[in-house]
């Protein structure tokens, strides 16, 4: 047995999907299937139930033992690799990192190429998606590292701060608040907004900001991403409130106008989570490392 075959046999729980296993590991989904049979050759036990009707894979009993204990060999295994590199005194591998789209696309970019600048033998794969499928990801060890806003402790999460954001009120440039350096909260009062969706952990800290000072506002309309948000805002659908990280380019290309909110709570906590039983590689603490250390240039908005 190989520990590639272990891989494969994890890459397809973690994944459920045959093809994304095969993709994962350079194969046909063919050979991804005669790998599992043969592992239930071996050990004279069916591993997978497919159920009938969907594109799910549920384990038996014996692959939930064999899961688990494969899981441990592929750590084991990568350590054993780490241990080795690490005689040469060169830092490499590969780090897999799971992120929130405007902490990944507006805040991660620098540290990354900082980190490479350092460290070139090493490889950063980042993954943009929503705080709940980063944090599936991490316990289901998918990815080695989240990084997400509001990280709330679970059991078997480990969570590493990372420098807060301040939270900003944007409007597009013709607007009647645009001339405004600062504002209150009470003066947003009855205004039109665009919002992140509801489940979504920055617009949750907004509403009970919002309701903290009997504030309601107009909710125009509710998207998922800063992106969307963002265009919503330019081309006049209403005011929002987003990470200042997320709008510095808009600022200074003057296609948005950012209003500090006065109040000490508009403030977005970003944090680093990884599986409180996993033994990080050196590369991902290095990056760790970097990663809670603020620049200047982060807070020069406020100071």
């Amino acid at each position: 047995m190989h520990i590639e075959t272990l891989k494969i046999f994890c890459d397809l729980v973690e994944t459920q999907s045959f093809s994304l296993a095969a993709e994962r590991n350079f194969i046909t989904q063919s050979a991804v299937s005669q790998q599992i049979r043969s592992l239930e050759k071996r050990f004279s036990r069916r591993l997978i139930d497919r159920v009938r009707g969907k594109r799910e894979i549920r384990l038996t009993p014996a692959g939930e033992v064999f899961y688990r204990a494969s899981k441990r060999v592929l750590e084991s295994y990568d350590q054993l690799q780490e241990s080795m590199r690490s005689l040469t005194g060169t830092i490499s591998g590969k780090i897999r990192v799971a992120t929130v789209y405007s902490v990944g696309l507006h805040e991660l970019p620098p540290k990354v190429r900082e980190f490479m600048s350092k460290f070139p033998a090493v490889k950063i794969d980042i993954e943009y998606s929503r705080t709940t499928r980063v944090v599936r990801d991490v316990l289901n060890g998918n990815v080695d590292l989240g990084i997400i806003a509001f990280p709330e402790q679970k059991r078997g999460l480990t969570i590493v701060p990372m420098p807060s954001d301040r939270l900003v009120l944007i409007c597009p440039p013709g607007h009647e608040l645009a001339g405004k350096k600062k504002i209150r909260a009470t003066e947003l009062h009855g205004r039109d907004f665009v919002m992140f969706e509801r489940d979504i952990p920055t617009r949750k800290a907004i509403d009970k900001i919002l309701k903290s000072y009997g504030v309601e506002v107009n909710k125009v309309s509710e998207f998922d991403n800063i992106e969307t948000i963002k265009r919503a805002v330019e081309v006049g659908f209403g005011l929002a409130i987003v990470p200042y990280p997320s709008v510095v380019d808009e600022e200074r290309n003057g296609q948005l106008v950012v209003v500090q909110l006065v109040e000490k709570e508009w403030v977005r906590p970003v944090g680093i989570i990884y599986r409180s039983d996993r033994n990080l590689s050196i590369a991902a603490k290095k990056f760790i490392q970097l990663l809670e250390n603020k620049n200047a240039a982060d807070t020069e908005f406020y100071d």
